[in-house]
Formats: structure tokens, sequence, C-alpha cells
């Protein structure tokens, strides 16, 4: 039974929506593949013998998994440990200090007008100065005052690094919460820091982890200031691993399992709170 044109044309519509759909599938999973495999090649590397890590031609999955650089990792506390401790000190206590003048500040632009209408801009054009720019001053300053390599200089610097960003998002979602909730709560007695803490935050909390989560991400990974601001005492996990990259040799397998060590809080961090990051993401989006 032959088709009419009516239906042979309807079923070839048909036909080449599939094959779209299909061909988009097909590239979603091709970049998927280009994206994922330097990390699992990274990740492999930790659990690959000498032999197989410059095997040609390349191994792509090991014969054999050695665990013997994470048990030296989780042996006792030793340098690379201390490094991951010491970025997990700096990076949480970053991200406590920046939410919490963070807020205040944005809630003081975003209801009072703190600084005219352009002083938000103003803000988050410092968080685009490069950090090589003032490091060295930095490093000159802290010296001359005896605070180099400290918990507290490192921690200053990157509050003041990370405060324009966490300004200009938490700005973003208390503008999006009804002023006339505050106003309720001003008319029923609440002082202005009540109703910071009891309307403001809990309405904003989505944005609240989605901008600690990015703070705390931004942190963990920055590398010039941990670099320049440190020499012993405060050397940060970004910091050790490039210490493995020698001149005649590069230590592959500890360059892995360290990568690994060092991806877990960030991604234990966007795990626990993967509810909050999309919500807070999407806040506002839709907003006008």
């Amino acid at each position: 039974m032959s088709l009419t044109h009516t239906e042979a044309v309807v079923a070839g519509k048909g036909l080449r929506k599939r094959l779209v759909q299909i061909a988009r599938y097909l590239g979603v999973l091709v970049a998927v593949l280009i994206v994922a495999f330097p990390i699992y090649w990274l990740f492999i590397m930790a659990f690959k013998s000498a032999e197989e890590m410059f095997s040609v031609p390349p191994i792509y999955w090991p014969s054999e998994f050695h665990l013997g650089n994470f048990i030296v990792l989780f042996s006792g506390i030793n340098e690379d440990f201390r490094t991951f401790i010491n970025s997990l000190i700096i990076a949480t206590s970053t991200t406590i200090v920046t939410m919490i003048l963070g807020t205040m500040c944005a809630y003081s632009m975003a209801r009072f007008r703190t600084g005219g209408h352009n002083f938000a801009i103003w803000i988050m054009s410092q968080r685009m100065l490069p950090p090589i720019a003032i490091a060295f001053p930095l490093f000159l300053a802290f010296a001359f005052v005896d605070i180099l390599d400290t918990f507290p200089s490192i921690i200053v610097v990157y509050v003041a690094f990370n405060l324009p960003f966490a300004i200009w998002m938490m700005r973003g979602y208390i503008e999006d919460i009804p002023v006339e909730l505050e106003e309720s709560a001003l008319v029923d007695g609440c002082t202005r820091w009540e109703v910071l803490y009891r309307v403001i935050l809990p309405m904003s909390r989505a944005g609240i982890f989605a901008t600690a989560v990015f703070t705390f991400v931004f942190t963990w990974n920055e590398f010039v200031f941990a670099l320049v601001l440190s020499n012993k005492d405060i050397v940060t996990f970004p910091v050790q691993v490039t210490g493995y990259f020698a001149v005649q040799q590069t230590y592959w397998n500890k360059v892995g399992s360290m990568s690994i060590l060092g991806s877990l809080p960030v991604f234990f961090a966007v795990i626990f709170f993967q509810r909050f990051l999309v919500r807070g993401i999407s806040m506002g989006a839709l907003k006008g």
C-alpha cells in the first residue's frame, strides 16, 4: 500500500527530526568525552605503576591498581596532608568571613543605596584586578610588618579578593526579596538586625549557599597569592602539587593522587549543596 504525498511528507519530517535529535545526542556525547578524558587520564595516573605510566603505546586501564601514593597521603601528618589541611582552613575561614561581610554590605546597598547607583559596578570591577598586580606589593607590606606566611595574612587577602563577588551576588538575591516583608517585620517591632536575621537570611538561603560554594572553590583553587605570600608554614594545596613538576622528572603518580585528594572538598561541597546551588544560580532569572 503506497503512501499519499501528505503522509510521505509527514514521515520524512519525522525521520529528519529523529536524525537531528540523534546527531545532537552524538555531539553532546563527543563533547563530554573530550572534556572528561583529561580528567579521567589525570585520575587514572594515580593508580598506574611507573612502567605503565611511560608505556608506549599508552595504557588506558592499569593491569593492577597501585594504592601506594594514597597510603602515603593518609599514613600520618606528612607534608602533603598538611598542605591539604592548610587549604581547608584557609578556604573555610575565607568563605565564612566573606559571606558575613558580603551579606551585610549587599543588604546595605540593596535597601539603602549605599554608595550610589554605580557603587556596585565599582566594587565588582575590583574583582577584575589581576592578582599578580598586587601580589608582590602585598608581599613587601606583609614582610615589613612581619605577618608574612601566616594564616591571618593570606585569609585577609582572600577575603578582600572574594568580597566584591559575594557583594555583587548577594545584592541581586536581596533585591529579589519584596520590601513589604521587611516593612511588616519593622511594624511588628523588629530592628534592622532582626530583619536581616529573621527575614533576609532565610529567604536568600539558596543564594547564600550558591555564593558560598563559589567563594570556597575560588579560594581553594587560587594559586598566585598562595605562591607569593606563603613560604613553608602555610603552603597551600595547589602550590604543593606544582612541586612535583621537577626539571628532570615529573612525578605523575603523585600528581594524580594529589589531584584526586584536592578534588574531594569541591566535589562534596557541590554534592551536599546541589539543591541550593541550582536554585541559587537561577534566582532572579525570571525577574521582569
